[in-house]
């Protein structure tokens, strides 16, 4: 039995953040009904597919029930009422308002179901003056500052290969809802729970950003030590065009490699600030990394104390011995489903389930 078994959870929510909060809650028992537009939601379209269904769709819908209602129509909005008066919680992504204008906000729920744990999760909050402009995670990454960091050797922002501001919106609200259930137990009353995608990115950059949150200027990427200014917290590329990181700055790694180097005069520079000061260090380990390949260097780090890893792209990710040992990509009835990040030692082995399709 899962730990959220007996929570009825109706999500209302599309595409990613929602959809993602409420995946961790079913993966963890909870009996969660999704709520789609007669069209579904836009991510069952998405490619690719396998066994029938997005890749996507099934990895974030997973172990849920799906329910097509129009909630412009007086039979879609009886039907939800019907789903709510018993659930413990509700989830919904729209636009500012738009729950109000379908008559569905958290006090006309409330005032149906006191113990109901209502989480709207939008872009930038629903009140203040940004809370109508519309906006997907990019848009969030860069008014939040992280996309700024997010640059190349020419400092032109990239696109982000990560959708943080989703993923920490989605993280952020499931957090908030199972306090609010916790809560509950000691009130015997529900809550609600507003999540901002900008909200929750911004905390992130208390490692990066220190200077900017007191006041003072914000960080580039070529100076600050978290984001490529240090030299043993750096991407440095091979000589077969692929790429390797060193990955901690702590000196007791500095000191094992450039050891194993012979190059232990350059060991002051790793202590340094980073930027300018350990500009040499960093000449000197790329012209290093260059010399050899990818895998050479794997095999030459593979008894040395360092923090190093090569730079993998997904399908070699996904096909390391230790993914399939620790059972994180699962595949079953002819599909493969990305195993949950968190599970206990007390629950049954997980297995995975399909994504509902669309009932009405």
């Amino acid at each position: 039995m899962g730990k959220l078994s007996g929570i009825k959870v109706i999500d209302l929510s599309l595409f990613l953040p929602g959809p993602m909060l409420t995946m961790m809650m079913a993966d963890h028992g909870a009996e969660v009904i999704k709520v789609e537009p007669p069209t579904g939601d836009p991510a069952r379209a998405m490619e690719p597919v396998e066994a029938g269904q997005s890749v996507w769709f099934r990895n974030l819908n997973r172990g849920k029930q799906a329910l097509a209602l129009d909630l412009k129509s007086d039979e879609g909005r009886e039907r939800l009422w019907q789903l709510l008066a018993d659930a413990d919680v509700m989830i919904e992504g729209f636009r500012p308002g738009v729950m109000k204008r379908l008559g569905f906000d958290y006090d006309a729920v409330a005032a149906k179901n006191p113990r109901i744990v209502y989480c709207s999760v939008s872009a930038f909050g629903q009140e203040g003056e940004m809370a109508h402009h519309p906006a997907h995670d990019l848009a969030v990454q860069a008014l939040s500052g992280f996309l700024s960091v997010n640059d190349g050797p020419d400092g032109m922002p990239v696109v982000p290969g990560v959708p943080s501001a989703d993923m920490a919106a989605g993280l952020n609200g499931l957090s908030a809802v199972l306090m609010a259930l916790i809560g509950r137990e000691k009130s015997g009353k529900g809550d609600y729970v507003d999540i901002a995608m900008f909200d929750a990115m911004l905390p992130w950059c208390a490692h990066i950003a220190g200077e900017a949150i007191q006041g003072g200027n914000s960080p580039t990427s070529r100076t600050q030590r978290s984001l490529g200014g240090a030299a043993f917290y750096n991407v440095y590329r091979t000589a077969d065009g692929l790429h390797v990181v060193l990955g901690g700055r702590e000196v007791k790694f500095a000191k094992s490699l450039l050891t194993a180097l012979d190059r232990t005069d350059l060991l002051p520079l790793a202590e340094l600030d980073a930027g300018e000061m350990q500009q040499a260090l960093t000449d000197f380990l790329r012209e290093t990394f260059a010399t050899k390949s990818r895998d050479q260097w794997v095999a030459w780090f593979a008894d040395k104390d360092v923090a190093f890893s090569p730079v993998l792209d997904f399908r070699e990710a996904l096909d390391q011995d230790f993914v399939r040992e620790k059972g994180l990509l699962v595949e079953a009835g002819g599909s493969h489903q990305i195993a949950p990040a968190f599970r206990f030692r007390s629950d049954e082995k997980w297995q995975p389930s399909d994504a509902p399709e669309l009932s009405e």
